[in-house]
């Protein structure tokens, strides 16, 4: 049985303020038993978020990660600093990550890599445009996107990844992937992950990111191949987060 997983992306928004909301909010909640979940926060809150999250039992993700792991960049972060704050997640792949700073399949296994050797989950963002979703080449750009990934790691290491499913013409825009538009994604990328291995495919969790609510979590998080949630703007709402974390149990 895979447990779900509600990840919140709070993309470059947040504030010190906000931590402590969900600290405290999350420390009083009464989650459902077999939920995790998870806060993916800026930079700068990482160290906050870690400490005020741990009574409630939340992990602590971050948004990227740079490929290397140290030296002169500047202005990047590496994986063992993530380490360093007790970081459990990653987000790799994230279209955004894709669209505005040019991170191609290339450059997605490098972080993953980079990710896996500092004891990190990477979390692996798929996904198609709008055009590609109307030219009906989803599955194709998707599992090619999973494909470059999958690849590229040894058996062992596909094991530690999570999948997102985002469709980015559904990424804030309001519209959303209709429960069996979404499931039949879903299904897609787990047929591909039983090519590699079967137990990789059962064991591994799928969560769908298309502007996921409190209203359409629950019929969502209902279909059979969808075993969590990669939240953007509710995650900065605690109470709409909250009741999609308990949608979840």
């Amino acid at each position: 049985m895979r447990m779900p997983l509600i990840a919140g992306n709070w993309k470059m928004n947040g504030s010190l303020a906000l931590v402590d909301t969900f600290g405290r909010a999350f420390a009083d909640a009464s989650l459902p038993e077999k939920v995790e979940v998870a806060l993916m926060v800026p930079f700068p809150y990482l160290g906050a978020a870690t400490q005020a999250l741990k009574d409630g039992g939340v992990a602590v993700g971050a948004q990227t990660l740079n490929d290397h792991l140290s030296g002169a960049f500047t202005g990047e972060v590496s994986g063992a600093m993530l380490t360093d704050l007790s970081v459990r997640y990653v987000l790799v792949g994230h279209s955004e990550r894709r669209s505005l700073f040019g991170e191609d399949d290339a450059a997605v296994v490098a972080r993953v890599k980079a990710a896996l050797v500092s004891g990190l989950a990477p979390l692996l963002c798929l996904g198609e445009t709008l055009e590609e979703h109307d030219a009906e080449r989803t599955e194709a750009v998707v599992l090619g996107q999973l494909g470059a990934v999958l690849d590229a790691l040894e058996p062992a290491e596909r094991g530690c990844l999570v999948i997102a499913y985002e469709p980015v013409w559904a990424i804030g825009t309001g519209r959303t992937a209709s429960p069996a538009q979404a499931q039949a994604v879903h299904a897609a990328i787990r047929d591909c992950l039983r090519r590699y291995d079967n137990a990789l495919a059962e064991g591994m969790r799928l969560l769908y990111g298309g502007s996921m609510k409190a209203g359409n979590a629950a019929e969502l998080l209902a279909q059979p191949d969808i075993d969590g949630g990669l939240v953007g703007g509710a995650s900065l709402q605690v109470d709409d987060f909250l009741a999609i974390c308990q949608s979840a149990g």
